[in-house]
């Protein structure tokens, strides 16, 4: 039998309850998860969850730092946040919860779970994202085509993307002119660092886009602060990458997390 095959029809085989909790091979069986997008990267699995899914959604993919490590992405509002899944080959290992069987893992998630990140951030499991999504084949017409330019090769063929990663959470930020110390809920969404009066503020933002200034940041906790500085980090090197690919410049502010 394929791996393209339903669950039923392998249940059809044998009995549900000896293909469900046998524990050797348990991970083959996310082949028939509707969820499970396989490799799908970090990348596509914001870009699908941010444009196609909504508040609460979420898929598991494969994580790209070892073999039985496993990423639920979550979308949470406009931003997509990442967890670790992890399968001993025994069990299934996600939070502060450790499942037995695949079967366990997903009747977890049917009961819509209710998830917090460091951020302060809680998530209800809603909407699971399908792997499989039916496609219209309608295609348009090719009426005008012809070369704008001359004399390029493809070389100059360079594929670029923004870079999606998403990140939010309360940071305690120090004022430009007044020196006091206020606390703000902050978003980091393909190249744009904002920040909101709290949570609930949206439309209060202030967009972080002054140049040369530097900005005094403070995080509740050294994971938190490590995981904005690689976050932002790695924002600027793209945007770095970016720019060396058109021969652009970049004026950078400092961001300093204590």
């Amino acid at each position: 039998m394929g791996r393209a095959e339903t669950l039923e029809g392998k249940m059809s085989d044998q009995d549900p309850s000896d293909l469900w909790s046998r524990l050797d091979g348990e991970a083959d069986l996310l082949q028939d998860l509707g969820w499970y997008h396989g490799n799908l990267t970090r990348h596509a699995a914001e870009a699908l969850l941010l444009s196609n899914g909504c508040d609460g959604s979420y898929l598991l993919r494969d994580s790209n730092e070892r073999t039985g490590l496993y990423s639920l992405s979550v979308r949470a509002k406009d931003s997509v946040k990442h967890f670790h899944v992890e399968y001993t080959g025994y069990s299934f290992k996600f939070g502060f919860n450790e499942f037995s069987s695949l079967k366990d893992f997903v009747k977890h998630f049917a009961n819509q779970p209710l998830i917090g990140s460091e951020t302060g951030t809680l998530i209800v499991l809603k909407h699971p994202y399908p792997r499989k999504v039916e496609e219209p084949s309608i295609y348009e017409s090719v009426r005008v085509h012809t070369a704008m330019q001359t004399g390029k090769t493809e070389n100059d063929l360079v594929p670029t993307a923004p870079s999606l990663g998403t990140k939010e959470g309360y940071l305690t930020k120090q004022g430009g002119l007044v020196k006091t110390w206020k606390t703000r809920w902050f978003t980091l969404h393909r190249n744009e660092l904002k920040y909101f009066k709290d949570q609930m503020s949206y439309f209060a933002k202030t967009s972080l886009v002054f140049p040369f200034r530097t900005f005094y940041l403070c995080a509740k906790t050294g994971v938190e602060a490590d995981e904005w500085i690689k976050i932002l980090r790695w924002k600027l090197s793209q945007i770095r990458k970016q720019l060396n690919q058109g021969n652009g410049t970049i004026r950078s502010q400092s961001f300093i997390f204590k």
